[in-house]
This record gives C-alpha cells, structure tokens and sequence, in this order.
C-alpha cells in the first residue's frame, strides 16, 4: 500500500519559516520525481517545487523562487520542503505528489497539510 504522509504544517506570522516533510511508503522512492502542490482558497491547485529522481535537478514557481527550497533524502524516503519569508499568500493546503512514468505515467499524493500565514 503506497502512502505519502506530510507533516509540519502550522500557522505563523509573516517572514517566518516553516519546514514541511513528506514520508513515502510503499513505493521505490528513488524511482520516482517528487513535487510539492499547494492549493489556495477558491483557487486551483498549483505546482510549488519539483525535485527529480536523483535530487540534482529542482524547479520552482516563480512566486516562490528564492524563499523555498525542495530536498530529497532517497534513503530515507523523505521529501523536504523549506519554505522562508513567509507571506499571507502563501496560505494553502500543501500535497506532496510522486510521479512516475512522463506524462502518461501515475501519481500519488499525500492528505495534505494546512499551512497558515497571518500578517
């Protein structure tokens, strides 16, 4: 049975830090990209962060370039995700999705965990 399990979410003032972690179960971790997705009030959820299989190659939506940062520990099967300088807009259900396979290929996510950023 696969499982993605986040953890770390929190409500915090602005310019404070968090870090969100994503433990994986039941798949072989280092075959898959990771990514985290956040999904805003009233909004569509939206790719954050990508990482790949190896860790060597990382992506980021431009509204969080500088103040986030994605990681992976293959060994552990833990994906990372730093996040600095938070801001009110970056209030949003964050999911940790596995994918494998391009674009025809197959995802799994995690329940989601809320982070909260009052001014």
């Amino acid at each position: 049975q696969v499982q993605l399990e986040e953890s770390g979410g929190g409500l915090v003032h602005a310019g404070e830090s968090l870090l969100l972690s994503c433990a994986a179960a039941g798949i072989i971790f280092s075959h898959y990209e990771m990514k985290w997705y956040r999904q805003r009030p009233e909004r569509e959820r939206e790719l954050v962060a990508f990482i790949n299989n190896s860790g060597r190659r990382t992506n980021y939506a431009d509204s969080v370039k500088g103040r986030f940062t994605i990681s992976r520990d293959n060994a552990k099967a833990i994906v990372n995700l730093q996040m600095n300088d938070l801001k009110p807009e970056d209030t949003a259900v964050y999911f940790c999705n596995a994918h494998r396979g391009g674009a025809s290929g197959f995802d799994y996510w995690g329940q989601g965990t809320q982070v909260t950023v009052y001014s």
